[in-house]
């Protein structure tokens, strides 16, 4: 499938939501946190052949808000394996020149959770060949929140007027700001949902669902969507005939 692949027009920015961790471990009879360990081969094959191929922006909903009210003995598994993870995978960041950045309410994770994601990312600061954004203790619906108080704020202090507000104004205030949006969203097991992730970005982003779990999820899964999104034809509300002129 990588043969198909048009490299003079890849996406800019990929997203995935990493789902399918838990129901991976339930098939093979374990509990949950088996899955995420062995989502970690996912996150490596991706992240890497997202380089390879040229992609600029790679997001990974890593950890949304939402997913603080699971089972606390999960929710603690995840923070030290996030910890672990991030240590282990400085070495392939480096190699591969792709600087970590993250999004999402950081002071919320473990002390030790920030420490580590602070000085990986201070490691891979002057990388250039990628961005891997991983979104964490993240939802799309507390990212414009925030937003709109930094707005309002403004306002307040008469720093800003409402009649200056514009769609622009409001992007530079997301914690994606100076991030192009997404013009692709990968989904694995086959839920069709967007789970509060990227709300404001994804307004004109191309979806590909795939029945695999995440753990599953390789390379060749990637090309897939990559080729699915290529053979789309992006609008924006014009028509056909508009895009072809």
């Amino acid at each position: 499938m990588k043969d198909k692949i048009i490299l003079g027009s890849l996406p800019k920015h990929i997203a995935v939501i990493m789902d399918g961790n838990g129901r991976w471990a339930k098939s093979k009879g374990a509990a949950r946190v088996f899955g995420h360990k062995n989502a970690i081969k996912a996150v490596r094959e991706t992240t890497e052949s997202c380089a390879e191929l040229g992609i600029k922006y790679l997001t990974l909903y890593a950890f949304s808000t939402e997913n603080w009210n699971r089972p606390k003995r999960e929710v603690n598994a995840l923070m030290q394996l996030l910890v672990s993870t991030i240590n282990k995978e400085i070495k392939t960041l480096m190699d591969n020149d792709i600087k970590l950045a993250a999004i999402g309410d950081i002071k919320s994770l473990p002390l030790a959770c920030q420490n580590e994601l602070s000085e990986a990312m201070k490691t891979t600061a002057n990388n250039k060949r990628m961005t891997l954004v991983l979104a964490l203790s993240y939802s799309g619906r507390w990212d414009i929140a925030n937003a709109m108080k930094t707005i309002a704020a403004q306002c307040e202090e008469g720093k800003l007027k409402a009649e200056n507000i514009t769609n622009e104004l409001i992007e530079s205030h997301l914690s994606t700001s100076g991030i192009p949006d997404p013009e692709l969203l990968i989904r694995t097991s086959g839920e069709q949902r967007i789970s509060n992730f990227l709300l404001w970005q994804l307004a004109y982003t191309e979806f590909f669902i795939t029945e695999t779990l995440w753990p599953d999820f390789r390379k060749e899964h990637l090309y897939d969507a990559i080729v699915s999104y290529q053979n789309r034809e992006r609008r924006f509300g014009k028509t056909s005939e508009q895009i072809k002129i």
